[in-house]
């Protein structure tokens, strides 16, 4: 498709003027091209920034339009400073006016600052939301356990509030998990669930808040550790267009989700992270993002609230500094990241059936 008209089209798909065929037509071949899908999203970013240009720029000019409304009207005026060598004599002279004009001053600074407030536009909301789990979609997911599985003796603690949660995955047999800082942020108690609807209680080991990534150790004499696990953990570099895989719990059971890589930074141009088109909901963040040979390439963390499908994962890479900062603890220090994948070649719903084993629902409790 040329150039020229690609942009028309993107104009006219954003400004809502295409017909239900043309959008449905584009909205396919979006779909499936990784390429288009980035520039509508550069471009409604580049709309978004050209409307806060314009609400700038209409804000300054109201605001001369009313200071020289106020000039015109004698309501504020310039008074004009004659210099002269003799300071001492001209304060004594015109100590009284000096300070009747500091008065006015400073009630035409409030003045302004007043106007200033007023006609500056309200900030839009955040463009970016953590995919954490709500705290009734964790009662929900309680309510689900206890009423299907029977056999199993829920561990929630007694008088303690859901308040967080999301998903987490495996990166050591011995339960180490890694998920995001933000879905274990403030709990006092943390369960992990598996696949199978199992509860075990679960500690903070090691939190890194500005890379927003926490392990977790699973430490409940119920849990079995693993022989190995099916992925490894890439350290370098994904490609640009490569497909992906997510497995986490956005409802209480776990669900499957693909898509594309389609920028190596993440929101904002950060560097830790990188921005993926795939579908992510509430309860997603701390899932594995998985590539075809079965790599874990990051883990998903959040996506942007106004654009569709834009969602973005902290780099694999990441969790390597993670390990080294939990190492420091001489405790820790038999923690080995998996260097190969088993489930490389395979059918993807093979892996799925290897893989969905060691992902965990996190449900955070507080007091």
């Amino acid at each position: 498709m040329d150039e020229i008209l690609l942009l028309d089209a993107i104009e006219r798909y954003l400004g809502g003027s295409m017909n239900d065929g043309e959008k449905d037509q584009f909205e396919a071949l979006r779909n499936n091209s990784p390429e288009i899908d980035q520039m509508v999203v550069e471009h409604k970013m580049f709309l978004h920034q050209l409307e806060n240009h314009g609400q700038t720029r209409d804000m300054k000019h109201n605001l001369r339009e009313i200071h020289s409304n106020l000039m015109e009207n004698g309501e504020i005026k310039e008074i004009p400073i004659k210099p002269t060598g003799k300071v001492l004599q001209i304060w004594n002279k015109y100590r009284r006016v000096t300070a009747i004009a500091a008065t006015i001053a400073g009630v035409t600074a409030l003045f302004i600052s007043g106007l200033v407030t007023y006609f500056t536009p309200i900030p839009n909301k955040r463009d970016l939301q953590y995919l954490s789990s709500q705290v009734e979609q964790i009662k929900r997911t309680q309510h689900a356990q206890s009423n299907q599985i029977n056999d199993i003796k829920t561990k929630v603690p007694e008088y303690e509030t859901p308040s967080n949660g999301g998903t987490s995955f495996l990166i050591d047999t011995k339960g180490f998990l890694i998920t995001n800082a933000h879905v274990v942020r403030g709990a006092s108690t943390i369960l992990v669930q598996n696949s199978k609807g199992q509860e075990f209680k679960s500690q903070i080991v090691y939190i890194d808040e500005e890379k927003d990534l926490a392990i977790l150790k699973i430490a409940d004499e119920d849990f079995r550790p693993y022989a190995s696990l099916p992925y490894s953990i890439r350290k370098s570099n994904t490609d640009l267009g490569e497909h992906i895989f997510t497995l986490g719990f956005p409802r209480d059971e776990i669900v499957y989700n693909e898509g594309y890589l389609s920028a190596k930074t993440g929101y904002n141009g950060d560097t830790l992270s990188f921005q993926m088109a795939v579908s992510a909901n509430p309860g997603n963040s701390g899932g594995p993002v998985l590539n075809n040979n079965g790599e874990v390439i990051g883990v998903l963390s959040s996506s942007e609230t106004t654009a569709e499908g834009v969602v973005f994962a902290i780099k694999s890479k990441n969790i390597f500094r993670a390990v080294e900062g939990l190492k420091k603890d001489t405790s820790y220090q038999k923690l080995k990241l998996q260097s190969t994948s088993s489930i490389k070649g395979i059918a993807r719903t093979q892996q799925i059936k290897q893989i969905q084993d060691c992902v965990f629902m996190v449900k955070g409790f507080s007091k």
